[in-house]
């Protein structure tokens, strides 16, 4: 009897995994014998993967060579992704390039989901992005007081608020890190990373055809070993002048910068292949992980701030009544006979919103990758494990089932607090920061930087477009990219809008 019953259930189970099995992918472009959508690759950027969502709906599947694909587009299927299956999905696909520059994922952004994630995640979040951690950065305010002198140096001049507001982010983040500030060592830096970011994204046959890496290996390997070995160069020698530093302290430093507090978890123990347990009371890092954290922080703290500065000043260039009313709020709240406060902040209601609606139309990272632990099922549809899924979290702003007048700038949408959509992660309709397990960590300390800056520049200064354009002329078109900037850098003339007087040192 017991062998029948046995019998029984494999056969059951043997049902159900052939049913799984048999489950069709998501509908989506149908592709050619062994390079399947190879010939699509120009449409993996946020604005093709929209267009293609109109056409096979909020779940579609490509293969790309030898990689399964699908692109998530809708609030709804968000939702299944990233709440209701958030663990199958809590992954990040790494490529041959990711996999090298980060140490074999010994990273917090690429590592994948698990104790070593869990606890790298845990010091990310309270030791080094902490919103109260980011109250007491005083590299966030000195570099905006810093930019707000540079643009009254050159009031009545057209100033590039691109580059303007690069270099703020840059140099704020910088600091941040590694507390020290020589423009010579961030110069090289600044190289080092963009290298890093040109080769994340790079083509490679590789990661289509694992059996063809030999094609592109030479070059592309040589590229791969000077970039890691330049990080390595400089890191090192900062981590040796911080050790060296803390000696001489007796490890209490006044001021600490991150790579400070990094290393009171510094060990000689390999990180990547310890065995992590949530349990455990305390955390050693190699200097492997010290400096694909630094990475990270590089990477994700300097260009995506940026960029959500600059689209927030073209949004209220392009519509000058709700430049208007930003800065009427900061009359009324702050007065133009001083600067703004810290403490302005939160009373600064329709700045913020204007901040949100940005962030709903230009998400900081426009698609959000993650990656299948395993085969799973959605809305009927098989997805095998490995597979790479996109979160098109731009075109999750713009879906007319979640917002009304979706292309329409409209901050007031944000004054409603009962109805409107927030940011942090449960609204699915806006998700700018991702959601669930893989969330970004930075958050608090990202918001805090673009609102300080922001508020700075439109309390201090009047902006106007230069050789007389009109606001209807600008453009407002973007480029694909880690955050998609803006095709044509903003470029306006300031003067000065107090009553108290500015002193230019």
């Amino acid at each position: 009897m017991d062998f029948f019953l046995v019998l029984s259930l494999l056969v059951f189970a043997g049902f159900l995994f052939g049913l799984r099995r048999g489950l069709p992918y998501p509908p989506g472009p149908k592709g050619y014998p062994i390079i399947g959508n190879m010939n699509m690759m120009d449409q993996l950027t946020h604005r093709g993967l929209a267009r293609l969502a109109k056409k096979y709906g909020g779940l579609l599947h490509l293969k790309m060579g030898g990689l399964h694909v699908f692109a998530v587009s809708t609030p709804d299927m968000a939702r299944e992704v990233l709440q209701a299956q958030d663990a199958v999905f809590a992954n990040r696909p790494a490529n041959v390039a990711i996999a090298y520059l980060t140490y074999g994922q010994a990273d917090m952004v690429f590592a994948n989901y698990g104790s070593f994630w869990r606890q790298m995640r845990k010091i990310c979040v309270m030791k080094l992005f902490s919103r109260k951690r980011a109250q007491s950065w005083s590299s966030v305010r000195d570099e905006v007081d810093l930019t707000v002198r540079t643009v009254a140096q050159n009031l009545g001049s057209p100033v590039n608020i691109c580059e303007l507001v690069l270099s703020l982010t840059k140099n704020m983040t910088y600091r941040a890190a590694f507390g020290s500030f020589s423009r010579e060592d961030q110069d090289d830096f600044v190289k080092i990373i963009q290298e890093f970011s040109k080769l994340f994204v790079a083509f490679n046959i590789a990661d289509f055809f694992p059996w063809l890496g030999w094609i592109q290996a030479g070059e592309f390997n040589r590229r791969l070993v000077k970039a890691r070995s330049s990080l390595d160069g400089f890191i090192d020698k900062i981590i040796e002048e911080h050790m060296q530093k803390r000696k001489a302290s007796g490890d209490e430093a006044a001021d600490t910068d991150m790579v400070d507090e990094l290393l009171a978890f510094y060990g000689e123990v390999d990180a990547s292949k310890a065995a992590f347990d949530d349990s455990q009371s305390s955390i050693e890092l190699t200097r492997d992980n010290i400096k694909a954290i630094i990475m990270d922080v590089m990477l994700g703290g300097t260009e995506t701030v940026a960029a959500a500065i600059e689209w927030v000043m073209a949004e209220l260039m392009k519509s000058p009544e709700d430049m208007k009313k930003v800065q009427q709020e900061l009359a009324d709240v702050v007065g133009l006979c001083r600067f703004v406060k810290e403490s302005d902040i939160e009373k600064l209601t329709y700045l913020k919103c204007t901040v949100k609606e940005t962030l709903r139309l230009h998400p900081p990272i426009p698609l959000l990758l993650h990656e299948t632990a395993k085969d799973t099922v959605v809305a009927g549809y098989r997805l095998p494990a490995k597979s790479c899924v996109i979160i098109n979290v731009w075109a999750i702003g713009r879906d007319p089932s979640g917002w009304v007048d979706p292309e329409v700038f409209k901050p007031s949408r944000f004054l409603t607090n009962d109805s409107a959509p927030d940011f942090k992660g449960s609204d699915f309709e806006f998700i700018p920061f991702g959601s669930g397990r893989r969330s970004c960590p930075a958050m608090q300390l990202g918001l805090y930087a673009l609102e300080m800056a922001l508020a700075h520049l439109l309390h201090c200064f009047n902006w106007e477009l230069p050789d007389r354009m009109k606001s209807s002329e600008l453009d407002m078109s973007d480029v694909f990219g880690l955050n998609a900037p803006r095709a044509i850098q903003l470029v306006a003339v300031p003067t000065y809008r107090l009553s108290c007087p500015f002193l230019v040192e």
